[in-house]
C-alpha cells in the first residue's frame, strides 16, 4: 500500500472479527512501530500486552464510569473532559462494545510513557503541558499503521489515563511513567476506506493563525 494511501484510510476500527492475532504479527507490529520518532531519540514508550481476561475486566470496569461521563457531556454539544470546562452532568449509563466485550478482543495494548525522559517545553505555562506527547503518540499512530500493514485495524483511546492512580498498581506502572493510551488491535469487521476530514483551507493560514486562508 502507498504511504499516502494508508494515511488516508487509517481510520479508528473498534469491531473486530474472531480472528485471533499471532505472537509473531504481534512482534512485527511492535518492530515497525519502535521506529517512531522522539525528542532525543530517548524512545519513552512501555507497552504491556494485557492478556489476563481478569485484567482486562478490571481496566474495561474502570474505563466504563469514564465512558459513561464522557458521553454525558458530549451529549449537551460540548467537547468532553476539555481545557478549562467546568461542564458538570450526571455519567450516561452508556454501552460501550470495547469495554463490555474486553475480553474478546484479539489485542488489548496498555503503553507508557516514561515521564523522566519528555521533554515539556511547555510544563511551566498556565496550562496544561501539552509537547511531551510528541514524544510518545508518534509511537501510538505507528503502531496503527504497522498493523494496517499486516490486515489489522485499531483505536487509541486515553480513558485509561483518567484513572490512572487505580490502573497503575493493577499493571505495576514503573515509577515516573505515566498511562498515555489503551490500544486495541484485530481484524477488522470492515475496514474503511473513506475518511471525511475538514479541507486544508480551515485549519492552514498563512504567517499568522487569522492570516489568509492557505490552500484555498
Amino acid at each position: 500500500m502507498e504511504l499516502s494511501q494508508a494515511l488516508r484510510t487509517t481510520g479508528a476500527i473498534r469491531s473486530f472479527t474472531d480472528e485471533p492475532v499471532d505472537d509473531a504479527t504481534l512482534a512485527a507490529v511492535l518492530e515497525t512501530a519502535r521506529f517512531a520518532p522522539s525528542g532525543g531519540n530517548r524512545q519513552p514508550w512501555r507497552v504491556a500486552v494485557v492478556r489476563t481476561p481478569a485484567l482486562r475486566r478490571e481496566l474495561a470496569d474502570l474505563m466504563q464510569p469514564v465512558w459513561n461521563q464522557y458521553v454525558a457531556i458530549r451529549n449537551t454539544g460540548a467537547t468532553p473532559f476539555a481545557y478549562g470546562s467546568t461542564i458538570d452532568v450526571p455519567p450516561i449509563e452508556s454501552p460501550n462494545p470495547l469495554l463490555s466485550g474486553i475480553e474478546s478482543v484479539p489485542v488489548v495494548l496498555a503503553i507508557a510513557a516514561n515521564m523522566h525522559h519528555l521533554a515539556l517545553m511547555d510544563g511551566e505555562l498556565e496550562r496544561p503541558a501539552l509537547s511531551g506527547g510528541a514524544s510518545i503518540y508518534p509511537f501510538c499512530w505507528n503502531l496503527l499503521l504497522a498493523a494496517r500493514e499486516h490486515g489489522l485495524g485499531g483505536v487509541i483511546t486515553t480513558f485509561l489515563g483518567r484513572v490512572e492512580p487505580a490502573a497503575a498498581p493493577l499493571l505495576h506502572l514503573p515509577d515516573h511513567h505515566a498511562l498515555a493510551a489503551t490500544i486495541f488491535l484485530g481484524h477488522p469487521v470492515k475496514q474503511l476506506t473513506k475518511l471525511t476530514r475538514q479541507p486544508v483551507s480551515t485549519f492552514a493560514t498563512v504567517d499568522t493563525f487569522d492570516g489568509e486562508a492557505f490552500g484555498d
